[in-house]
């Protein structure tokens, strides 16, 4: 694409972001939210300066969207929206300040393309908070080791901070800013000085209140994070989940993108790059360390696709500057071919995107309902809510008749989707330790009734029998999601289907009992 002059290029490139800004506004509120959001939501009517699975800023986020909006989609995901249009900003600032207007411009197709960054700006869930305060930091940090002024190291640092309240992996960032740093000639020097290490004790004294609420609470948190690190595991080396990574990884950027980044980290430590532009290998250690230490862990244990989200942030910045420009017969073949790809690479990002954007709120494609993972996380809880509520109104003591759900994730749908907002509980005794735990004692509760939801075909009554009086043979709530009913005209193949027992005189046993008294998650 051609502009008349540079200044079409920045223009261009603001306007795209504010355009795909807005349209995530208005799409963030046409879908319900997914398990993890609504746990998150919790959080939020629960504010504290620690989670037993996550630092807090998600918490105090919604909190904040949902002062604005209410308890609705959109207040939930609102600072999400927000905060992956500031990751934007950052990238096109420093696309604009280190390689000029075309690159700004191909920075904003590029970030805007991407599923990850779209998620990451329509779901509540600390990754999109975590990334703003990656670009934040990652920009004054670029910034500081140029100019060496005070401020910039400061304002580095709040981000640092800032991220650290958001999610633990933002501690990766220290080692990557410091080992540019270190093997860099231009900027070595930076480091004798006191002023970077302010910055990092300025951000550290921000998570200091995190540090000692996990003191308080028997390190619960960076207990669970250990679990799912894999501390839990006997050590061993295999390759079997490093495949599913590597997928997972060109699923969520797209593929093509996803091989361009790869090429473009590669030629970011060519010494023709290094000594031409200081910007590429700083780039390369503020993204590549993140994707490669995933890679490490995935030859231990499984990983999530979204963990090293953050890899992608700058590492989008060096391949717009590498393969965004125009067609340079000088330029080294890889270059070249680089050059070539890209737009197909844009391309193919957009579509992808925009067709799973539009599966999730009109389904359409021919995925069958058991297997359409997506639509069966999102739709379903409103009519579960309110199912749930009609049999709560049966009880013959309503005033004390709580809701239950056997997994964190139904518990915390059933507040957000049943009328009134109603507080539950999770019911831990069979599953895991997770927020809950924190809110309900068995003594809270004692004696009272319950409407608990279980999924799937098993029959919880004799589980539910250790902890109540009596409990009544389940009912069956069956539930459609939206565009599925269509698939299914007669409407009697449910959806989902899930069980609601009416349970009798609680007599205690809500917390995670382990099974293995060597769990890294047992006090």
């Amino acid at each position: 694409m051609m502009f008349q002059d540079d200044k079409s290029y920045v223009r261009a490139a603001w306007v795209w972001l504010v355009f795909c800004t807005l349209l995530r506004f208005v799409y963030s509120g046409t879908f319900p939210l997914l398990p993890d959001e609504t746990n998150y939501w919790q959080w939020s009517r629960h504010m504290a300066w620690g989670y037993h699975d996550q630092a807090p800023m998600i918490a105090w986020t919604i909190k904040l969207g949902t002062i604005i909006f209410g308890h609705t989609e959109i207040g939930v995901r609102f600072t999400s929206v927000l905060a992956v249009t500031v990751v934007s900003i950052y990238l096109i600032a420093l696309a604009l300040r280190w390689f000029g207007p075309m690159t700004a411009f191909h920075t904003s197709l590029v970030t805007q393309s991407v599923m990850m960054f779209n998620a990451g700006g329509l779901l509540s869930t600390p990754d999109g908070i975590q990334a703003a305060a990656w670009a934040g930091a990652s920009y004054h940090v670029a910034c500081a080791y140029e100019n060496h002024q005070w401020r910039q190291w400061l304002i580095g640092g709040l981000w640092f901070g800032l991220g650290m309240l958001s999610k633990y992996t933002m501690v990766i960032f220290l080692p990557c800013a410091y080992l540019y740093g270190l093997f860099s000639k231009t900027h070595r020097t930076r480091l004798a000085d006191v002023r970077p290490y302010i910055g990092v004790l300025l951000g550290s004294c921000m998570f200091f209140p995190v540090i000692a609420w996990n003191a308080q609470n028997s390190w619960n948190s960076f207990r669970h994070v250990a679990f799912i690190g894999g501390a839990n595991e006997k050590f061993a080396i295999h390759v079997k989940y490093l495949g599913e990574y590597i997928g997972g990884q060109a699923a969520i950027v797209s593929p093509l993108v996803f091989f361009l980044i790869l090429f473009a980290w590669f030629m970011a430590v060519q010494k023709r790059y290094r000594s031409q532009n200081w910007i590429y290998p700083y780039l390369f250690f503020t993204s590549f360390p993140m994707f490669a230490g995933f890679a490490l862990l995935s030859l231990h244990s499984r990983v999530e696709a979204n963990w090293p989200g953050v890899a992608y942030i700058t590492a989008s910045v060096l391949t717009a500057a590498f393969f965004s420009g125009k067609s340079d017969p000088a330029a080294d073949k890889k270059t070249v071919l680089g050059r070539k790809i890209w737009p197909w690479a844009l391309g193919t990002s957009y579509f992808f995107t925009l067709v799973l954007l539009l599966h999730v709120v009109w389904p359409f494609l021919p995925i069958p309902i058991e297997k359409d993972r997506i639509t069966r996380e999102i739709y379903g809880w409103r009519e579960l809510g309110e199912g749930v509520d009609e049999i709560r109104k049966t009880m013959p003591n309503q005033e004390k008749t709580f809701i239950f759900g056997l997994q964190y994730q139904v518990a915390s749908e059933l507040a957000f989707y049943t009328p009134g907002n109603p507080r539950t509980v999770s019911v831990n005794k069979w599953s895991r330790p997770n927020v809950y735990d924190y809110w309900w004692k068995d003594e809270d509760l004692i004696g009272w009734d319950a409407v608990g939801v279980s999924y799937g075909s098993m029959n919880h009554k004799s589980r539910f029998n250790q902890i109540f009086a009596r409990v009544d043979p389940p009912v069956e709530i069956k539930v459609y999601g939206k565009g599925h009913r269509k698939r299914n005209p007669d409407g009697r193949k449910p959806f989902k289907t899930y069980y609601a027992y009416r349970a009798y005189g609680f007599k205690g046993g809500l917390r995670w009992i382990p099974s293995d008294k060597s769990d890294i998650r047992a006090n």
